[in-house]
């Protein structure tokens, strides 16, 4: 195998959205770096259930008003009369 082809792994140290350390192997930075997250599982809405709130808010039913129809044809039996 070629030399140094491989990215250098050290240790860091991950720090939580709740203040939770751990430590982990990562080519991030340089031995001994903190890295803080943003955003992580604790507070993310794609962990926290976010596919649900789609829902809660109305979108479905948004959508089957909008196009619930689509497609069926006119059961009334007779013409339609124009309005003047």
């Amino acid at each position: 195998m070629k030399a140094d082809t491989h990215p250098d792994y050290h240790e860091i140290t991950v720090v939580m959205t709740d203040g939770k350390e751990y430590k982990t192997r990562s080519t991030y930075g340089k031995e001994g770096d903190v890295l803080k997250l943003d955003v992580d599982p604790l507070t993310h809405p794609a962990w926290q259930g976010g596919t649900g709130k789609v829902v809660e808010k109305g979108q479905l039913s948004k959508f089957e008003k909008r196009f619930g129809n689509f497609g069926l044809a006119d059961t009334s039996g007779g013409k339609k009369e124009d309005k003047k």
